[in-house]
């Protein structure tokens, strides 16, 4: 069973996902909170595996909660909500750890299949925030990222084809049929990819290929 804490200022937005969540049969409310501050003090009693949490909140932010739910003893992994005007906040909430983006008016069993995505390790980034927040965040001076040119150098060339395709936001399956290899294939090179450019999950393998400038090559 995956355990959620919802984070949001609005009790109507906490209440649909409650009862959105309340019929699936592997995801439970642990809890909610109404600001950045009262998520912080829930996760180390309530242990959630996934935070959902809202960007424009009063006080103590979805991004500065983030950041610190991110760095704590035992991080946490955040789901973050926002719209497709947010591309400032999403940028600053992918810099604090956040593991996902959802746009609010997504489907909801889109917002449950995130949730899943989440829990299981791996990262997500909602379709149509992808290529804005990411060439943003790849256009910035040198000085205020990191560039991961070099590592990208040492990358045989399946691995940058690979790698060129995740930063286009395909999935594994997607990538395996697109170079005609196994899901299995498709996975491990995947798996090689976060070993050698020390990437923590998808959302940082995007960032990564678009600093290398592969996500633009055909």
């Amino acid at each position: 069973m995956i355990g959620v804490l919802l984070v949001d200022d609005q009790p109507l937005i906490r209440a649909g996902l409650r009862v959105l969540i309340a019929d699936t049969f592997d995801i439970e409310v642990l809890g909610e909170a109404g600001s950045g501050e009262e998520a912080v003090r829930l996760v180390p009693e309530l242990r959630p595996d996934v935070v959902v949490m809202d960007i424009r909140m009063p006080g103590m932010d979805g991004i500065q909660a983030t950041a610190a739910l991110t760095a704590a003893a035992e991080p946490v992994r955040v789901l973050v909500l926002t719209t497709f005007d947010d591309d400032e906040y999403v940028y600053a909430a992918l810099r604090a750890g956040a593991s996902g983006f959802l746009v609010k008016d997504m489907a909801l069993d889109d917002i449950l299949g995130a949730v899943r995505v989440v829990a299981a390790g791996d990262a997500l980034i909602a379709p149509g925030v992808t290529r804005r927040l990411i060439a943003e965040f790849a256009a910035r001076p040198a000085a205020r990222r990191k560039t991961r040119g070099r590592a990208v150098d040492g990358l045989t060339e399946r691995e940058r084809e690979v790698l060129t395709l995740v930063g286009r936001g395909l999935t594994n399956a997607e990538i395996a049929a697109s170079l005609y290899i196994s899901m299995g294939t498709a996975k491990a090179h995947v798996a090689r990819l976060f070993a050698k450019l020390g990437a923590r999950d998808r959302v940082q393998l995007v960032i990564v290929a678009y600093e290398a400038g592969l996500a633009g090559e055909e």
